[in-house]
């Protein structure tokens, strides 16, 4: 089987990261055939309607007084708790990190350096309690005082050191960072939360729970807000929110926080995710049993569901009742990533599962089917009551096996039920759900930067 970054990915590259060099990289094992799932997600809420400018354009994160929380509570959330910086860019640089990558580089759009950090801030878990998390902010190298900000959730990772902000090694694979350091050499404020449990966060990532990774995307906008203040520097506050795959899900969640007031400083300026799995008991959930969602993709979206959803919904008491080889859980410590992982997986739905665990995915009952019945309204959801309607498009790939169309389709036929015109725009017949995350950074960008368009 060929692999390739992201899902099953296989990365070569040979090229220095600008502004690095391959003594002073921070460690970071090279990822070969890392696994990063569809967009599977539950929500709680449906969905709406050049060079490096001179260094005094920039406060050092290191010696900025940063605003910081107690306790974290509902008034806390979103404070900044460390700021790292982590990359100074060229625009040249940028697209050398993008055309590695295999992103769109094109000069025109991406006209200016990035200036990269880590921020760690506080947010809420699954429970409500105070936690941390930690996110990457993309910033444009300009003397620009006002940014936009793009809001950009990415698609799942397996280990924590693969989230966009611990993803630094971009000598090997700059992947995790491509969509980010798209929108700031853009000109935009990229703003792209880890989750809750990758990263540096602590605990473990509680996939497919959409409230905690709006709350985790929400608090990283408020983070940005504060930290942009120490560079004198304020933010429109009409956020452009897009994502991939998973992040797709945690997008639209992140888009009706925002209509519905989740934020008095910010609302919603655009929607735009990609390849998302709106219709997850009906359409991708079939589809991975059913063997439409390739090996090893389908047998490990499964485990993972299983595993996730156990987390939070006690869904079985060892993993011995669902898993015929109980070792799989242990493939989702946030430390498995790339061959091992893929090494751990059974070589079919049927060795995965127990006899009971099939019946749980097959026959969803109690806690299980509650919860997708959340992720079933991740579409379905009244709108907000902010007005007016914003644009809204939803992009997929058409050689996409693993999230398949019809998830885009019943999302558009659910928000149309609300009066919300949201276009399904194909990225290309050859396009598959890598590629999407490729083809549609590049297709939002410009699609943000169109003279009388949602920017």
């Amino acid at each position: 089987m060929a692999v390739r970054m992201h899902d099953m990915r296989s990365r070569d590259e040979t090229i220095i990261a600008p502004g690095r060099s391959p003594e002073c990289s921070p460690p970071r094992r090279r990822r070969t055939a890392a696994l990063a799932f569809t967009a599977l997600a539950v929500t709680a809420a449906g969905i709406l309607g050049s060079a490096a400018a001179p260094a005094t354009a920039f406060v050092d994160a290191a010696a900025a007084p940063l605003p910081t929380a107690g306790a974290a509570g509902a008034a806390d959330r979103g404070g900044v708790v460390t700021a790292e910086r982590l990359d100074v860019l060229s625009a040249a640089q940028v697209r050398a990190v993008l055309t590695a990558a295999g992103f769109d580089a094109d000069p025109a759009i991406l006209r200016l350096g990035v200036v990269s950090y880590r921020l760690v801030y506080r947010t809420i878990d699954p429970h409500g309690l105070p936690t941390t998390a930690s996110g990457l902010l993309a910033l444009p190298a300009t003397d620009a005082r006002r940014l936009r900000v793009v809001s950009y959730t990415h698609g799942t990772e397996t280990a924590r050191a693969d989230a966009p902000s611990t993803a630094t090694d971009l000598a090997a694979d700059g992947w995790g960072q491509a969509p980010a350091l798209t929108y700031a050499a853009a000109g935009f404020a990229a703003a792209a939360p880890d989750y809750l449990g990758l990263g540096v966060g602590p605990g473990p990532h509680p996939w497919m729970d959409v409230p905690s990774e709006v709350t985790a995307s929400l608090d990283l906008l408020r983070a940005t807000r504060l930290f942009l203040a120490t560079q004198g520097r304020t933010v429109d506050p009409r956020i452009l929110v897009t994502g991939f795959s998973q992040g797709a899900s945690a997008a639209t969640g992140l888009a009706t926080a925002l209509r519905s007031g989740a934020d008095p400083a910010l609302r919603l300026g655009a929607l735009a995710p990609v390849s998302g799995a709106y219709d997850l008991r009906s359409v991708e959930l079939p589809a991975l049993l059913d063997g439409r969602v390739e090996w090893p993709y389908g047998v490990g979206y499964t485990a993972y569901l299983l595993v996730a959803f156990n987390r939070l919904h006690h869904l079985y008491d060892t993993p011995a009742e669902v898993f015929r080889d109980p070792s799989v859980e242990a493939l989702f410590d946030g430390e498995h990533s790339g061959e091992r992982f893929v090494a751990g997986l059974p070589a079919s739905i049927d060795a995965l599962l127990t006899p009971r665990g099939a019946e749980l995915v097959h026959h969803p009952r109690g806690r299980f089917a509650a919860a997708l019945a959340v992720a079933d309204a991740t579409c379905a959801t009244p709108p907000g009551p902010q007005p007016p309607p914003v644009p809204v498009r939803l992009y997929v790939g058409g050689a996409d096996t693993q999230v398949p169309r019809a998830n885009s389709e019943h999302c558009r036929t659910a928000l149309r039920g609300h009066g919300i015109d949201a276009p399904i725009v194909d990225l290309g017949a050859g396009v598959d759900h890598l590629g999407s995350n490729r083809a549609g950074t590049a297709a939002v960008v410009r699609w943000l930067l169109t003279p009388g368009g949602p920017r």
